[in-house]
């Protein structure tokens, strides 16, 4: 059976999903959107929201706990998981409610129930077959493992299971130094658990500027976090009182780590296995699928987006890859994404942001000779002093050019990033930053003042 023909139909309704429906729908174009699980996906759900709204629990936990260096009595008497999960929930209830109502004022038709490509610009669910003269694959992403590390949801948990638990774990051995490793690592950390992070690669957040990996790793450190960077895991055993890990030590002899529990966070996979996709010709990578710039496969009338495409998997990117579809589709030719122009954030105590190249990164594109950078620390900041913050901003520059690459650390510098991404994308010189009125007190003058110092005229900066 087939149920008629959308102009745009869409598999998969998280952040690219959704996106891509809503602003198909809002240019006049008829949509279908396919989805097994809840409206709003991983991010909204298992994801982005959630984790946050733990992290801001966390800093609730931390600011009463030093409540008294500000000069307010407080005690911190526990963390009730009950209650914080109850708040976490609400907050995405409210959202997802908020989004239902939107996707069902616009008109959007949402067919529920497991999809898979089943011919040219098909998709069928159940025994109902659904066509669109254009199909957007955006079936997103799961928890990767390791091999043959078994998850059980009790002792060894992915983030989904994390989000779940019902109590503060005495101890935690979180495998990964990534994003979402280091944001779980810093939420029980403020919670009061003895939290040690094993990461295979040399550093944390490798993706990130190596100096804000190192800032990184030195502000954990001093909340008690244990980091074993350039170390393999090697397997785990459940026991009577939770894991025992089997890593990889500096000497190349094997160490055990006990804990409560095992935090699996090694990444996440693209959602394309068993969707029809190989057997309809999408040419694919390591189950991601291929796209151009202009987020098309190498099928005629087929997109792809979010975190089925190789590149960063975040929730903006999909967000707005969607938003380029639909005009895409609609004759508008919008502008491509620029990859180096989205924005990172790892939203954990403290923060870290970017966007751009980093150091590294430029002085491999454009040589060592044609690359300045310049470091403001955040002690020289007002607002930063009031939240007894420390960190600092790191500009990179062509000489006598742009600025390519804005590297931020400390506590809420994720709200900066704003406009970071202007000075990127705008390809803004130091110059063009410097006279730009920034107000005071604000964190947002650390950006300011780090451009009027790279511009030569440094005020009060620490550099």
């Amino acid at each position: 059976m087939t149920d008629g023909e959308f102009d745009v139909l869409i598999l998969g309704a998280g952040s690219g999903g959704y996106a891509c429906a809503l602003r198909a729908a809002q240019l006049g174009l008829s949509v279908g959107l396919v989805e097994k699980g809840n409206l709003g996906g991983t991010c909204l759900h298992v994801g982005c929201i959630p984790t946050k709204a733990l992290l801001h629990a966390a800093e609730i936990a931390d600011q009463t706990r030093e409540s008294s260096q500000f000069g307010v009595s407080a005690t911190l008497e526990g963390i009730d998981m009950a209650g914080v999960n109850t708040y976490k929930d609400k907050v995405v209830s409210r959202l997802f409610k908020g989004l239902t109502g939107l996707i069902k004022g616009r008109g959007i038709t949402v067919i529920e129930g497991s999809g898979r490509l089943t011919g040219p610009r098909q998709v069928t669910v159940g025994d109902t077959t659904y066509a669109g003269k254009h199909l957007v694959l955006a079936s997103g992403s799961y928890s990767r493992s390791l091999p043959d590390l078994e998850i059980d949801g009790e002792s060894v948990l992915t983030s989904e299971h994390a989000l779940r638990l019902d109590r503060v774990p005495s101890s935690v051995v979180v495998l990964g130094g990534g994003v979402i490793g280091c944001e779980f690592a810093s939420v029980w950390a403020s919670f009061g658990a003895e939290v040690t992070i094993v990461e295979a690669l040399p550093r944390l957040v490798p993706v990130e500027d190596e100096a804000s990996s190192k800032a990184l790793e030195r502000a954990f450190r001093k909340r008690k976090i244990q980091i074993r960077t350039g170390t393999p895991f090697q397997s785990v055993k459940v026991t009577d009182e939770g894991v025992a890990v089997t890593v990889e030590a500096a000497n190349g002899e094997s160490s055990v780590i006990e804990a409560e529990l095992l935090l699996v966070a090694v990444g996440r996979g693209p959602t394309t296995d068993g969707l029809g996709y190989d057997e309809q010709g999408v040419a694919m990578e390591r189950g991601f699928v291929l796209a151009d710039e202009r987020c098309r496969t190498n099928l005629e009338g087929v997109y792809a987006v979010g975190d089925i495409v190789p590149g960063l998997q975040l929730a903006h990117r999909g967000f707005q890859q969607g938003i380029f579809v639909a005009e895409e589709i609609a004759g508008l030719d919008p502008t491509p994404i620029d990859e180096a122009g989205i924005p990172r954030v790892t939203y954990s105590h403290p923060e870290v942001a970017s966007v751009g190249l980093d150091e590294a990164a430029a002085r491999a594109t454009y040589g060592d000779d044609a690359v300045e950078t310049l470091t403001y620390d955040l002690g020289g900041n007002g607002k930063s002093q009031i939240l007894m913050t420390q960190g600092f901003v790191k500009l990179v520059r062509r000489k006598d050019g742009p600025v390519v690459g804005v590297h931020l650390v400390g506590d809420r510098v994720g709200e900066l990033i704003g406009e970071a991404q202007l000075i990127y994308n705008w390809e803004a010189y130091a110059e063009d930053v410097a006279p730009l009125v920034h107000a005071h007190p604000t964190q947002n003058e650390a950006l300011g003042e780090a451009h009027l110092a790279l511009a030569g005229k440094p005020l009060h900066a620490h550099t």
